[in-house]
Order: structure tokens, then C-alpha cells, then sequence
């Protein structure tokens, strides 16, 4: 035990590193657990989106839809989204997949969305890009 301790005392940078990565681990998991909406591959969102209720939406920035979008799919940017939440209203019930370029700004929407009362939230692991690397068909605006 004693070296243990000769060892913090020697190395305490490095150890309060390790505390802080271990403790950032632990808040990941710990959020990925807790989430209340789902999280899906291009595939699942495929299937997700062949429900006739399902809706898509689209929280990138207005210069990232002129690439293009999944088609059928609502833009509401995610600076935009509590402010035109009633927009959405009568979607509350029917499965919801949310996207963005990478996947990190639709996770906050999601989050926004499940907050607001929407039962059945789904973000598109990867966005956009993930869904234009899996060759899938795009529309231009």
C-alpha cells in the first residue's frame, strides 16, 4: 500500500489525469444509459423511415441543406428548434428520426425533442455524411 501512495505522491499530474478520464467515462456511459431516445445505423433509419407515420428532421444550418437532404425530411435548424417546436406538435406521437451532418447537434435535439414530450425520438448515429456514405438517395433543395 505504501507504494501505492509513494506513487501518487510522485505522480499526481499523471494521476488526477487518469481521475479525470475515468470520470469522464463514467459521465458518458452514465448519459448513453440514461437517454431517453434511441440511437440508429443508416439501416435502421431506413427501416424506421418505411413506417408511413415516421417523420424526419433536419436540425443543420440552412448552408449545409443546400448539399442536399433526405428526402421528405422537415429543416428546422437546431438553433431554431424550441422556438418552432409547435411546428412539430402533431408528430408528438409518431417516430421521429433527427439529423445533422455528423450526428452531435441532432443528439441535443433529441434531447430537446424528449424534454418537449415527443414518446418516440430517434438519432441517426453518423448524420448526413453517414447516410450519403451509404450511398443512399439524396435530394437537392
Amino acid at each position: 500500500m505504501n507504494e501505492y501512495m509513494a506513487f501518487v505522491q510522485n505522480h499526481s499530474l499523471l494521476v488526477m489525469g487518469f481521475v479525470g478520464v475515468l470520470g469522464l467515462i463514467i459521465w458518458t456511459e452514465f448519459n448513453r444509459m440514461t437517454r431517453k431516445y434511441k440511437q440508429v445505423d443508416v439501416n435502421q433509419a431506413v427501416k424506421l423511415m418505411n413506417h408511413d407515420d415516421s417523420m424526419v428532421l433536419d436540425v443543420r444550418e440552412d448552408g449545409e441543406v443546400r448539399e442536399g437532404k433526405i428526402q421528405g425530411a422537415k429543416h428546422i435548424p437546431l438553433g431554431q428548434l424550441n422556438n418552432r417546436i409547435a411546428e412539430l406538435e402533431k408528430s408528438k406521437d409518431k417516430p421521429i428520426l433527427v439529423y445533422c451532418r455528423s450526428g452531435n447537434r441532432s443528439s441535443h435535439a433529441c434531447a430537446t425533442l424528449t424534454k418537449h414530450g415527443f414518446a418516440n425520438v430517434t438519432n441517426l448515429a453518423g448524420g448526413f455524411t453517414a447516410w450519403q456514405s451509404a450511398n443512399l438517395p439524396v435530394v437537392k433543395r
